[in-house]
This record gives C-alpha cells, sequence and structure tokens, in this order.
C-alpha cells in the first residue's frame, strides 16, 4: 500500500475543495418537513471525493469543518461554529467526511482508469448512502423522533441528491478529458489518462 503523500500543490487542492463547498452554500438553503436545510454543499461534497480521491478528498472536508468549528460562516445560511455540531444537522456533516472518503476509495478503486458506471456508483453510495447512514440517526437522536420517521422525512432529500450524482459524474467525467492534470495522486502516485477510451480500428 502507497503511503499519503501531501505536496504544497495537494494542499492548495485541498483547501479549493473546502472552498466550492463553502461557495455552494452561499445561495442558502431551504428546509422541507424538517430541521435539516437542503442545501447544493453535498455536490460539492461528491466531487471532493471523486477528483481528489478517499485522502484528500476527506482531508478536504476536515479543513471545512475544522473552520466552521472555530465559527467561520461557511455552511449554507452562513451557519458556523461548534454549535451546529449539536444540531439536527450534525451527523450529515461527519457524513460529508466518511462519505468524501468512500466516494474517492469506489471511484479511483485499485488505481484503475475512471469509468462512468464506477464514478456514478462510488458518487451514490458515498454521496448519499453514507451520509444518510450517518445522518439519519444522528438527526433521529437530536430531535428525538423514531429512525422511521426521520427516515421518511429524509425521503424529500433524494431527487436532489439523485441530480447532485448525475451533475457531479458528468462534471467529473468532461474534467477526466478536460484536465486529467486535476486528478494528480488521486488514485496513487500518478494518474495518466485517467479515462477509458474506445479505440477506434
Amino acid at each position: 500500500m502507497s503511503r499519503l503523500r501531501i505536496d504544497a500543490t495537494d494542499i492548495a487542492r485541498i483547501a479549493v475543495f473546502a472552498a466550492i463547498v463553502a461557495a455552494l452554500g452561499l445561495p442558502g438553503a431551504f428546509s422541507v418537513l424538517g430541521a435539516v436545510p437542503i442545501t447544493a454543499q453535498t455536490l460539492g461534497v461528491m466531487l471532493a471525493g471523486a477528483v481528489l480521491g478517499a485522502w484528500r478528498g476527506m482531508l478536504s472536508m476536515l479543513v471545512l469543518l475544522a473552520l466552521v468549528a472555530i465559527g467561520l460562516p461557511l455552511l449554507s445560511g452562513g451557519r458556523g461554529g461548534i454549535g451546529v455540531f449539536v444540531g439536527p444537522s450534525a451527523g450529515y456533516l461527519f457524513g460529508w467526511i466518511v462519505g468524501a472518503f468512500v466516494i474517492g476509495l469506489i471511484v479511483h478503486a485499485g488505481g484503475r482508469k475512471l469509468r462512468w458506471w464506477r464514478t456514478a456508483l462510488g458518487v451514490l453510495v458515498g454521496g448519499i448512502g453514507v451520509i444518510y447512514a450517518i445522518g439519519i440517526p444522528v438527526q433521529s437522536l437530536v430531535t428525538r423522533l423514531s429512525l422511521g420517521e426521520t427516515f421518511l422525512q429524509s425521503l424529500v432529500f433524494v431527487p436532489g441528491d439523485l441530480v447532485k450524482v448525475v451533475l457531479a459524474t458528468v462534471i467529473t467525467m468532461t474534467l477526466a478529458r478536460a484536465y486529467p492534470r486535476a486528478f494528480r495522486h488521486a488514485s496513487g502516485p500518478a494518474l495518466t489518462q485517467p479515462v477509458e477510451r474506445t479505440r477506434v480500428a
């Protein structure tokens, strides 16, 4: 297993994706049937894992949430401070960390070339499955609703999150073709020709 190597370029890329997630919160959020806001920020989490890979994608979320914890208003609606980590959406925030890691693992599994189906699968599993699996139980605990009720409430997020999966997949694959250097170190020491190409006879 290759060791994680972080250099100045990686630090800059990690910071950029943390900033992207923060920027996606600028349009604000709205809440439907619950206390957890619907935002565009999950799209940034999906892209961080898909482009940066498992470890760097996870680090970008840790950087973002560390800045939130010290009070910077980087979450949707200008939220920030340690209080957000004990609120109804706390589990979803922690889910961003694990979700970005899982996305990177699946999308770049074994250091293989990017494929549409694996990118979509990784974003779906990590960006929805993992985040919900952590977020729903914590929301249930904080709001004192049953898991079943909380799960039913969370279904309102699914259509929008599925749209984000499609967008993240398209953006990732388009970026891989147009600028493969963006995937530097995503799946190992180097990633060259990340997109599977069809050979023309």
